[in-house]
């Protein structure tokens, strides 16, 4: 089935229809910046420039950066403080006049990932972690989703938000070389390990493209794989989402 999904992060808004048999993207992916302030009233506008750009008409999938329990956001992240408690999927039904289907984006990109990409048959405990403006993370188990872990949310050793020391933002604005910032993120992959003793751990968002460039530093004793679809998890997982919703 082709569906349009829509992955909102802190500085981007990526979306393009997909194939949600087999993930495969169906158009050339369209990319604007995510509006600064991240308010509802902007973001909202900013989806519905996205839906026009493909002059889509029917159910709209949608990834989104913080938390979301039966389409309300119950904190709010990296974004605008006026996104707690907004029903997110009500606010975009609204400005598009088309159904919306939201959950966290973390959790899309593993439901892409598990299903049809890096962790495809994968038993146990898999945990997707994405690494951008701040850490997304998606729990499965046999293939199950476990929806909103907040692996970045978890304070370091020295009473920061992991996010906070470990997310590319941070290697970015610090001018962290890809070793150190490395070292960072393996402790989190070490508390990670710790806690849920997964069989895999499947990492995604825009830096992952540079795996081979910084896996000779990460010491967990895990397996770790790069997600399949890259940077387009988020996408794919949100065109899914709302196929299996929409019914």
């Amino acid at each position: 089935m082709k569906i349009l999904g829509i992955d909102i992060g802190g500085t981007g808004m990526k979306a393009a229809i997909v194939d949600t048999k087999t993930g495969e993207l169906l158009s050339e992916r369209h990319r604007i910046p995510t509006p600064k302030p991240a308010t509802p009233e902007a973001v909202a506008k900013a989806v519905k420039e996205i839906v026009k750009h493909f002059d889509w008409k029917k159910a709209v999938g949608c990834s989104f950066p913080t938390t979301i329990v039966d389409g309300k956001c119950i904190h709010t992240g990296n974004l605008s403080e006026k996104w707690l408690n907004v029903k997110v999927d009500k606010l975009f039904k609204k400005e598009c006049k088309l159904p919306f289907y939201v959950s966290n984006d973390a959790d899309l990109a593993g439901l892409a990932e598990v299903s049809l990409g890096a962790g495809k048959k994968e038993k146990g405990v898999v945990i997707v972690i994405t690494i951008g403006t701040g850490i997304g993370s998606g729990l499965f188990f046999n293939g199950q989703l476990i929806p909103n872990l907040e692996l970045g949310k978890m304070l370091h050793s020295d009473g920061k938000i992991i996010e906070h020391y470990t997310a590319d933002s941070v290697r970015k604005k610090e001018g962290l070389t890809l070793k150190k910032w490395a070292l960072r993120f393996d402790e989190l992959l070490n508390y990670t390990k710790i806690v849920f003793s997964p069989s895999l751990i499947i990492l995604g968002g825009g830096i992952s493209k540079r795996f081979d460039g910084f896996k000779d530093f990460l010491n967990a004793d895990v397996k770790v794989k790069v997600a399949e679809f890259k940077n387009n998890a988020g996408i794919i997982g949100a065109a899914m989402y709302a196929h299996k919703k929409d019914k």
